[in-house]
């Protein structure tokens, strides 16, 4: 599965489960669409929506 790291179990994807949501890391640079696509793929579903996050690494304005 290209792209698709591994699935995310805390407190809070556990509690997603419950509504068929998924939570998913996934490599850097992949849009929505082609985590949809892997996801659909490698799963067989249907996806209805895709929610992304980016964390920032690095400095940034605070760790100045």
């Amino acid at each position: 599965m290209d792209g698709i790291k591994y699935a995310v179990f805390t407190e809070k994807s556990l509690r997603l489960l419950g509504k068929n949501q998924y939570t998913f890391n996934v490599e850097s640079g992949f849009t929505k669409t082609e985590i949809k696509h892997w996801v659909e793929l490698f799963f067989g579903v249907k996806v209805v929506a895709v929610r992304d996050e980016s964390l920032m690494h690095g400095f940034g304005k605070s760790d100045m």
